[in-house]
């Protein structure tokens, strides 16, 4: 038996996320059987999806709900194997695995965790941190380069506005999205974060979007129109997406951050849609993975050269998840939110 630590759902928010919600709990796991291996866990991740399973019903077709009172499953993680008695996962080793929010985790290695994205995957960290699998080369890294897939984005040459741009999805958009050829316009919620996307990710344009009427905003920093949208706010940031893309533009429908913690608003003039022959297309990373090598190679090549960046926001210790949470929605913390364990 290995004595380890998991967070647990006490109650649903309601509406915002705070540590009341949750309880840290002694977990004995049993030693791991055939076909399974025990990882200490390293790094966990932090995800806006994860406000959409703390409810008592998540989203038709999305990942379940969280149930109370039982350890939080289908949260990515990197840790290290500590005990195994499969050859192909090797004591030591590296993985990803879809067990977080936890110290130590009992993985079946065949499992198709989270629509198969967070099998157990050895992973090569000769030259990348285990920690930017959990960013770029992980689920954050795919969701950014699917949405711009389902788009057909990955070519280059048009004006894309992004939305949520300094988050972990977001800011990789941005980044990509510039390396393609595209035109960037970004948008964010504090002026710190709009002057980091345009002095270090290197925009075209950015504005805050507490400025003032978030179409007015977008008008100014895209005078020509958009010819694509990634957006992960939903709401006035999607009416006004609709509202100055071009004809024939394209929109990725990745999130809408701004329903999560409240009522949703919108939007009101969803008929432009059908007037400009627009294409609003949701998808989720996970129904992608067929992606994943793909992605990492690309994304990979770019980080290793210093042409993409990785901004973390670190929190230290299992005890401080919670609060890594309700830090990043409420927009506090900038790129990819990660505890490292």
């Amino acid at each position: 038996m290995v004595d380890s630590h998991a967070w647990q759902v006490r109650q649903y928010p309601d509406p915002h996320v705070t540590e009341d919600c949750f309880e840290l709990i002694p977990v004995a796991l049993p030693d791991p059987g055939p076909g399974q291996v025990l990882v200490r866990n390293t790094w966990t991740s932090v995800d806006p999806g994860l406000r959409l399973r703390l409810r008592p019903d998540a989203p038709s077709g999305y990942f379940a709900a969280f149930p109370l009172g039982r350890p939080m499953d289908g949260i990515f993680t990197v840790g290290e194997i500590e005990h195994s008695d499969d050859p192909d996962f090797g004591v030591g080793t590296t993985v990803w695995h879809s067990q977080g929010w936890r110290t130590h985790s009992v993985v079946d290695v065949a499992e198709e965790a989270m629509n198969g994205v967070a099998r157990l995957r050895a992973l090569d960290v000769s030259a990348m941190t285990p920690q930017s699998y959990l960013g770029p080369l992980g689920a954050m890294g795919l969701t950014a380069y699917a949405g711009l897939h389902v788009v057909d984005g990955l070519s280059g040459g048009e004006t894309i506005w992004v939305s949520a741009a300094a988050g972990a999805v977001g800011s990789l958009v941005c980044q990509v999205a510039k390396l393609l050829g595209h035109r960037v316009v970004a948008s964010a919620g504090t002026d710190d974060k709009v002057r980091w996307l345009l002095d270090d990710l290197g925009v075209d344009a950015a504005f805050s979007w507490r400025d003032g009427p978030v179409v007015e905003s977008l008008r100014r920093a895209a005078p020509d129109g958009i010819d694509l949208y990634f957006d992960g706010v939903g709401g006035d940031h999607l009416e006004a997406a609709l509202e100055v893309a071009n004809p024939f533009a394209r929109i990725a429908l990745c999130g809408a951050i701004s329903d999560y913690e409240r009522e949703p608003t919108g939007p009101r003039n969803l008929f432009l849609a059908t007037s400009k022959n627009l294409t609003l297309r949701g998808f989720r990373g996970s129904a992608h993975v067929s992606l994943l090598d793909e992605m990492q190679t690309r994304l990979g090549a770019w980080l290793a050269d210093g042409s993409l960046q990785s901004r973390e926001a670190v929190f230290d210790g299992l005890a401080s998840a919670p609060t890594a949470l309700a830090d990043m929605l409420a927009g506090r913390t900038v790129g990819k939110t990660i505890v490292r364990l």
